[in-house]
């Protein structure tokens, strides 16, 4: 009887050890090759380190021509992820045009290595940080730090057939800065998640900005357009965040700019969570017919002694700017005055289709 139960358990072991060989895949239910139908060759990598292109995170080099060279091999590779170590890296990501899809438009991923630490505020100086992956443009004009190019040969109207992941950046240009931050408009669809574009300067310290530019811009209006933006603060441009069709956005930043969130023509309307706004001169503007919801405009507008000749620019004008009666929309806002608190203010120029209502206020009565 000892034998025997001896003999049950050394079976019930052995047949133990080869499930869980099959399950961890040590055991296959076919032979390696042998007439599986399953390609066991290793997936090439979709990665692409700049670094073995010659970029350099010195803070000195111009790494154009290396981010290019890396592009061109991510989107030869039909799509993949361009990888960037942490360092200073300066020049300009053109992401090349895509004219035919393969088979569809195709993913071109930028990331960093660690998420940026976004230093912004209503008062005070505090330097920026110089961890993680920055990518700076010090040029006087011309395309964004990260920018789609236009396609010659087109999927629809000049666009790229291209989905833009931007992810873990810190983006930089220069105080009252000459060129934008990241500029998509012409991609078919982007995802902007985890990246601080920014002027180089802590943004109360910010001169006013003179030039126009924007720190990010989304897909322009397109039969696929669609832009989702993660956990994306902008401080120091003219306008913030350039607003196209079919944008959905939470946890956003948006700081001293002359317009926060700037509506463009849409046919498609717009989604916002929390959009934190501070020092702005126009928190929202509408410059073309849209519509859109914000969910929570939480705002901060500097209080008595905040302001100084220097950056008296960023004293609010308007909640809202939108001076046609362009946008339609819905906003929830809960609004701060520096060294007073919590108050009941909202300015609006025009935005008669604008609904515009305090956390926790009642809805107006419906005519």
């Amino acid at each position: 009887m000892v034998y025997e139960n001896a003999g049950r358990m050394c079976q019930f072991t052995l047949f133990l050890a080869l499930f869980i060989c099959f399950l961890t895949g040590w055991v296959s239910p076919l032979h390696a090759g042998e007439n599986s139908g399953v390609d066991l060759a290793p997936a090439r990598s979709r990665v692409f380190d700049v670094l073995k292109y010659g970029a350099l995170g010195d803070d000195k080099t111009d790494n154009t021509e290396a981010f290019s060279a890396c592009l061109k091999a991510v989107v030869e590779a039909g799509g993949g992820r361009m990888y960037l170590p942490a360092g200073v890296y300066r020049g300009r990501i053109l992401i090349p045009a895509v004219s035919k899809p393969i088979p569809s438009w195709i993913t071109v991923e930028i990331v960093g290595e660690i998420e940026p630490s976004p230093v912004f505020g209503t008062i005070g100086s505090f330097p920026l940080q110089s961890n993680g992956t920055i990518v700076k443009s010090l040029s006087k004009s011309g395309p964004a730090v990260i920018s789609a190019s236009s396609s010659p040969h087109p999927v629809y109207g000049e666009f790229s057939a291209v989905y833009v992941v931007i992810r873990n950046l810190d983006v930089r240009t220069f105080d009252d800065p000459g060129v934008g931050g990241i500029d998509l408009r012409h991609a078919l669809q982007c995802r902007i998640e985890n990246v601080f574009v920014n002027t180089g300067v802590y943004n109360v310290q910010a001169s006013k900005p003179t030039h126009g530019t924007t720190g990010v811009i989304t897909p322009a209006c397109n039969n696929a357009a669609l832009s989702i933006l993660r956990n994306v603060v902008v401080t120091g441009y003219h306008t913030g965040i350039l607003v196209n069709e079919h944008t959905d956005a939470d946890n956003i930043v948006i700081a001293s700019n002359i317009n926060g969130l700037e509506f463009l023509f849409a046919h498609h309307a717009s989604r916002f969570g929390r959009v934190g706004a501070y020092r702005n001169t126009h928190h929202v503007t509408v410059s073309g017919r849209h519509g859109f919801s914000i969910e929570q405009l939480n705002t901060e507008q500097p209080g008595p002694g905040q302001t100084d000749t220097h950056n008296a620019w960023q004293t609010l004008v308007s909640d809202v700017n939108d001076p046609k009666n362009l946008g339609i929309a819905d906003i929830h806002f809960w609004v701060v005055e520096g060294n007073v608190g919590a108050v009941w203010k909202f300015t609006c120029i025009g935005g008669a289709s604008i609904q515009a209502r305090r956390i926790g206020a009642r809805p107006a009565a419906r005519k």
